[in-house]
C-alpha cells in the first residue's frame, strides 16, 4: 500500500511530457518563438557509420579542422528569441549549402514546449585541402596544375590559394585570397595575384551582396588589371595573337525594401571605368586587324527582382546531393552613359539584363530557361551586341534514369575585334577540337541519357554515367574571315563521378566522344576529363 501510495505522488510530482514538435507552419501558426540553437559541425567522415570507421577515415578527420560552429552561426538569418518563420529556415540552409566547405546542412526542430521550439543546425564539411597535381582534357588539349589550397583555413571559411598551371595559353603562379565573412560580417574580401608567362593578373574586390531576400542594402568596390596574350583561332588552330592590357574599377550601392508578397526588388547605383588596350607582338601574325583601343568611364543604375521560388531536388544536376533550384522568375537590367566629356573615346550607351525562369510541365518533368542581352549603342549603331538564349529539360525515365536536353544559341551584332564567339570540344562540341568553329552566331543541342547508379565506392564518391548527342554549328564570317565548318555532331558515352567528400569540383567527368562529321583532320575519338559544377 505505502508502495503504491509513493508511486502515485512520484507520478503526481513529474514534469509533463514533452510536447509533440509541429510542423514549420503550425510553429508559425502558434506564433512560436525560437529558443535555442544549437550548432552541430560534424566532419568528413562519420565514424558512426557503418563503412566509415576504418584508420583512413579516422585518420583523415583527424588532419581536417571542423568549421568553427561560429561560421555557421553568423550565416544564419534568425536568433533566440525572435519569431519562427520558417521561409527564414528554409533560405538559411540554402545559404549554408552555397559553401563549398560544406557537404549538407539541414535546421530541424528538436524540442518544442508550447511556446519555444529549439533548433539544431546540422552541416558536414567536406575535405577542404588540395596539395598536389590535377589534371584535365578537353577538345584535344590538356591542363594541368601544382597547387596548394585550403578552401576553409582553420575552420574560418577563408580561402588561401597558392597555384602553378599550365595550358595551352599560358603558365601562370597564382596566389588568392578569399575571407567571404570580413571581420565576422556579410561583407566578403577577395585578392588575387597571378604571374604568368605572358603577362600579370590582380584583383581587388569587397563587397556587402543582397545576401538574403530580405537584405535592405549592398555595396562594393573592384578593381582589376590584367596584362595577357589573346589568341584567334580557326579550325582549332591557332592563326594569330595581340597583347591586350585590360583595366576595371567599379564601384556601386544598393538598397531594397526586403521582401514584399514574395518577391524582392532592388536598385544598385555606381560607377565604372573600363579600359583596354592592344599591342602587337613582334615576330607574332595578328590573324586579322588589331582591336581599337576603348575606354568608357561611366555611372549607371541597375534594377533586379527576385521571386522567393525555391524548391529543393535530388538528381538533376549534381549526383545525390541536395539542390535548391530557382523555379520562379530572376530578372535584372544595367544601363550606363559614358560621355567622352568623362574621358570616353565613344559617347555610348552601355546596356544589359539577364532572366531566368523555371517551370514544372508534370511529375518529374521540368523545364528551366534562361536569356542574357548585353551591348553598346554608339552613335545609333548597336556594337558588341551579344544575346544568348539557353533552356535545359529534365525528365525522369525511370528510378535509375533521366533524360537531359539543352538548347542554346547566341546571336551578334558588331561583335568587337577582340572578340571571337567558338565552338569545339571545350564548351559543349565534346568530339571535336577546341575551338574548333568560330563565327557571328551558333546553336548547340544536347541530349543525355543520365544513369544515377547507387554505387558509392569507398564513400567517397558517387556513381553515375551518360550517354549522350552533341549537335552545333555557327553562322557567319568572324574577325579573322574563318567560315563554319557546317552542321556538326558526335556521340558518346561517360563516368561521372560526384564528389560527396571534396570541396574541389562537384562533378568528375570523363568522356569518350566520337565525332560524325569533319573528314580525315579531325581525330576518331576524343578524351575529355574535366571537373564540372553539375552532371
Amino acid at each position: 500500500m505505502l508502495v503504491a501510495v509513493l508511486a502515485g505522488a512520484a507520478r503526481a510530482t513529474a514534469a509533463p511530457a514533452p510536447a509533440a514538435i509541429p510542423s514549420g507552419a503550425q510553429l508559425e501558426a502558434a506564433h512560436a518563438v525560437i529558443g535555442k540553437i544549437t550548432i552541430v559541425a560534424k566532419d568528413v567522415f562519420d565514424t558512426d557509420v557503418k563503412g566509415e570507421r576504418a584508420w583512413l577515415y579516422r585518420t583523415t578527420n583527424k588532419l581536417h579542422i571542423t568549421t568553427r560552429p561560429s561560421v555557421i552561426r553568423r550565416q544564419l538569418l534568425f536568433k533566440s528569441g525572435q519569431p519562427y518563420r520558417q521561409r527564414l529556415i528554409d533560405e538559411s540552409e540554402r545559404i549554408l549549402r552555397t559553401n563549398s566547405y560544406l557537404y549538407e546542412a539541414s535546421i530541424v526542430a528538436v524540442a518544442w514546449d508550447g511556446r519555444a521550439v529549439d533548433l539544431e543546425v546540422r552541416t558536414r564539411d567536406t575535405w577542404t585541402l588540395n596539395p598536389g597535381i590535377n589534371f584535365s582534357r578537353a577538345g584535344g588539349t590538356n591542363k594541368t596544375s601544382v597547387q596548394l589550397e585550403e578552401r576553409n583555413f582553420l575552420g574560418t571559411g577563408q580561402r588561401l590559394v597558392l597555384d602553378w598551371s599550365q595550358s595551352v595559353y599560358r603558365s601562370s603562379l597564382t596566389f588568392a585570397f578569399n575571407d567571404p565573412h570580413f571581420f565576422s560580417t556579410w561583407t566578403s574580401l577577395g585578392v588575387l595575384y597571378a604571374n604568368s608567362s605572358d603577362g600579370h593578373t590582380a584583383l581587388f574586390n569587397v563587397e556587402q551582396p543582397f545576401y538574403a531576400l530580405d537584405a535592405r542594402d549592398a555595396g562594393g568596390l573592384y578593381a582589376f588589371d590584367e596584362v595577357r596574350t589573346d589568341y584567334r583561332y580557326d579550325l582549332g588552330h591557332e592563326v594569330g595573337q595581340f597583347q591586350q592590357r585590360q583595366q576595371t574599377y567599379q564601384a556601386y550601392g544598393g538598397w531594397s525594401r526586403g521582401l514584399r508578397n514574395g518577391w524582392a526588388a532592388r536598385w544598385t547605383a555606381g560607377g565604372t571605368l573600363e579600359r583596354a588596350d592592344f599591342s602587337v607582338i613582334p615576330g607574332a601574325a595578328l590573324g586579322g586587324p588589331l582591336p581599337a583601343n576603348q575606354l568608357f568611364a561611366y555611372p549607371w543604375v541597375g534594377f533586379e527582382i527576385v521571386e522567393d521560388s525555391y524548391e529543393e531536388r535530388v538528381n538533376l544536376e549534381q549526383i545525390e546531393r541536395t539542390e535548391d533550384v530557382l523555379m520562379g522568375i530572376q530578372a535584372n537590367a544595367r544601363i550606363g552613359y559614358a560621355p567622352q566629356s568623362l574621358g570616353s573615346y565613344h559617347d555610348a550607351w552601355l546596356l544589359r539584363a539577364y532572366a531566368q525562369d523555371g517551370l514544372n510541365l508534370r511529375a518529374d518533368e521540368t523545364l528551366l530557361g534562361s536569356v542574357s542581352a548585353s551591348g553598346r549603342l554608339e552613335g545609333g549603331t548597336l556594337r558588341n551586341g551579344i544575346l544568348t538564349a539557353e533552356t535545359r529539360y529534365f525528365l525522369r525515365t525511370s528510378k535509375n534514369t533521366r533524360f537531359f536536353a539543352s538548347l542554346r544559341g547566341t546571336v551578334t551584332e558588331n561583335l568587337d575585334q577582340q572578340n571571337q564567339l567558338l565552338l569545339g570540344g571545350d564548351n559543349g562540341l565534346r568530339g571535336y577540337p577546341f575551338n574548333y568553329q568560330a563565327g557571328t552566331a551558333l546553336a548547340l543541342l544536347t541530349l543525355e541519357e543520365r544513369y544515377y547508379s547507387h554505387w558509392y565506392p569507398f564513400r567517397l564518391f558517387h556513381v553515375g554515367a551518360a550517354t549522350f548527342f552533341d549537335m552545333g554549328r555557327t553562322w557567319g564570317t568572324d574577325v579573322t574571315g574563318a567560315t563554319s565548318a557546317g552542321l556538326l555532331k558526335d556521340v558518346g558515352i561517360g563516368l561521372r563521378l560526384g564528389s560527396s567528400r571534396s570541396a574541389f569540383g562537384n562533378v568528375l567527368h570523363i568522356d569518350v566522344a566520337f565525332p560524325l562529321q569533319g573528314g580525315s583532320s579531325i581525330e576518331r575519338w576524343q578524351v575529355l576529363v574535366q571537373t564540372q559544377a553539375k552532371f
